[in-house]
């Protein structure tokens, strides 16, 4: 797999706490300067901190919900009009990380499988962690920016009235935000397709 196709990777040795920031920026250079004031402004762990297509910046952060909100403050006042979207999840889904992390499997064949598209990595990553708290599902991947020019998508797999219910919250989600692309729920995808997810 080519680099470009690849999610950012997590910096060595942090794990994902319960609660995470992310600010999503057009601008590298601002992305750098921001990413060094919001570890100065508040007690948090960078995630990973790095350019993804089409010349965007993003950094993923944990620490304590209040380090958060005050790291998201500065972070997205120093942005200015370079932010492109933010989030803070007081408690993340633990299989956002796994999918973030493309860990993931698939063992055998799947009864529905739903996919969701944003336009953004933060619209993605919050859309996964509404789905997941949704019903009872599980994450097969969640890929962000890389490869997709800038657009980020997530695919979940479980019983086809809760992959329906999951994918209709988390798209709701992304389109009261104008950040949805397109939302898919296939029940009984062939096998064929399930061995390219």
């Amino acid at each position: 797999m080519n680099r470009n196709d690849k999610n950012p990777e997590f910096n060595d040795g942090p794990e994902m706490g319960p609660s995470i920031g992310l600010l999503e920026l057009n601008s590298v250079a601002r992305g750098i300067e921001v990413a060094d004031a919001l570890l100065w402004e508040s007690n948090v762990t960078l995630l990973f901190s790095e350019p993804v297509q089409p010349g965007k910046y993003v950094i993923l952060f944990t620490g304590s919900v209040d380090d958060l909100a005050s790291a998201v403050r500065r972070g997205a006042d120093l942005a200015g009009a370079d932010l492109v979207d933010q989030l803070l999840i007081p408690q993340v889904h633990p299989q956002v990380e796994l999918g973030l992390r493309r860990t993931g499997s698939i063992n055998g064949t799947l009864d529905a499988l739903g996919v969701i598209e944003t336009t953004t990595v933060a619209a993605a990553v919050s859309a996964a962690d509404v789905a997941l708290k949704t019903a009872t599902v599980d994450m097969l991947e969640l890929r962000i920016a890389n490869g997709l020019g800038g657009k980020s998508y997530f695919t979940l797999t479980g019983e086809v009235s809760d992959v329906r219910s999951s994918v209709a919250a988390g798209a709701r989600m992304a389109s009261e935000r104008g950040l949805l692309a397109r939302e898919v729920v296939i029940p009984k995808p062939h096998p064929d397709l399930v061995r390219h997810l």
